[in-house]
């Protein structure tokens, strides 16, 4: 008999952003009008608006002073959703599960400590020796345990050492597509037998000056009041950045079965390409990507989970893609995380995936935001969400999430 590739259920979502923590309150406030009034800030990184982090008590899965200390916000964001995720899973604390759980991150190269830089560089103004003082200061501002924790496979570790997870460990960097691969190579090890379980998901800081720094050197930020996502295709586009932990548990049907679980959804297969952006070129990957999963979807009513990221052309692009499908018989319901949550970087292909699991598991489509002629409603069950998340400079991911019966 023919092996036959092992079925991946979502059986764990940990959820924090800019709405609150776990997979209720998201769903409450996601269904109930906060498309319409998405939480904004103005004033962090103006003139530059972001989707700030709700008041958060991390103590409540890290315990220890010590470990807050030492970790980054954008770690803090990353292991408290892992520990949301596995809870909700039912194997936190439990070495049974932990001892087998293979973690897969997206991180992106960790926080500088912007006070100590500036601090830096207002006292190399005007010197005759810059180079010397500036070695003089980093040893002298810089301390060896506060440089390693802003290492990016520290995530992964500070999640083992709260949480317990003791498989196996990757990081990815590599900014949108980091989520994406992290994501595509949890479904691939289950499929193909080689993990039971995984971890896999990112977290974004958005209230960094840093990264705003780095995204508007490439002209890439909103600078204007919020809104939605696709209306602001009409003025050049634009991030908005959003604070965010998103973290899934994968795991193997026939394990989950044998322990009990109820699954959110099931993943059908992560897909990932990248190109050189010229005209077309991102649309032509995402049309090869839908063909390999057509025996899955079918003409007629298609629910649609987006990760575009505003910036331009690329989401214009995507943005015609989507009404592109229609000239295959597939009427394409697309709801943005971008207009609701923010953009997440790293971590936005696993927050793309929460929301679509999320969709699945309730049994309904979010309802739609802004002007955008495909933001319509869904009516029934979406049994199936098809999942894009492309890179605001490089690369193409897409993943098909299907309700479980």
């Amino acid at each position: 008999m023919a092996d036959v590739d092992e079925e991946v259920w979502i059986t764990g979502i940990g959820l924090v952003s800019s709405l609150g923590e776990g997979v209720e309150e998201h769903w409450q406030k996601l269904q109930n009008g906060i498309a319409q009034q998405p939480v904004v800030d103005t004033t962090i990184c103006a003139p530059y608006p972001v989707h700030p982090l709700a008041e958060i008590d991390f103590s409540k899965q890290i315990p220890k002073r010590g470990d807050l200390r030492q970790m980054g916000q954008w770690q803090r964001l990353g292991v408290y959703a892992a520990g949301l995720a596995l809870s909700d899973a039912g194997i936190a604390g439990e070495p049974t599960f932990l001892n087998e759980t293979d973690m897969i991150v997206a991180a992106n190269g960790g926080e500088r400590d912007a006070d100590a830089d500036c601090t830096i560089l207002a006292e190399m103004d005007g010197r005759n020796d810059p180079e010397t003082h500036l070695n003089a200061a980093l040893q002298a501002h810089l301390r060896p345990t506060l440089f390693l924790a802003q290492l990016p496979n520290l995530m992964a570790g500070n999640i083992s050492i709260v949480h317990k997870v003791c498989g196996s460990s990757r990081t990815f960097m590599g900014e949108e597509m980091a989520g994406v691969s992290a994501a595509q190579v949890a479904v691939r090890k289950i499929r193909s037998k080689q993990s039971q379980l995984c971890l896999v998901g990112g977290a974004y800081n958005a209230e960094r000056e840093d990264m705003q720094l780095f995204f508007e050197l490439g002209h890439y930020l909103w600078p204007d009041e919020f809104q939605p996502l696709w209306d602001r295709e009409k003025k050049g586009g634009g991030i908005i950045t959003g604070s965010v932990g998103a973290f899934l548990v994968l795991e193997a049907k026939q394990h989950a079965l044998a322990r009990g679980a109820r699954a959110h959804a099931r993943v059908h297969d992560v897909l990932a390409d990248r190109c050189r952006r010229a005209p077309g070129g991102a649309g032509d990957n995402a049309m090869k990507q839908l063909q390999s999963l057509q025996d899955r979807i079918e003409p007629g009513p298609l629910a649609v989970v987006s990760g575009a990221s505003g910036a331009e052309p690329i989401t214009s692009e995507e943005h015609q893609y989507l009404k592109a499908l229609s000239d295959q018989g597939i009427e394409v319901a697309v709801r943005s995380v971008g207009s609701r949550l923010g953009h997440g970087v790293e971590a936005q292909f696993p927050m793309s995936l929460a929301i679509a699991a999320l969709s699945a598991s309730k049994k309904q489509l979010l309802k739609p935001s802004g002007n955008c002629a495909f933001e319509v409603p869904f009516e029934g069950v979406p049994d199936r969400i098809l999942v894009t998340g492309w890179g605001h400079w490089r690369g193409e991911g897409m993943a098909l999430i299907e309700t479980v019966h």
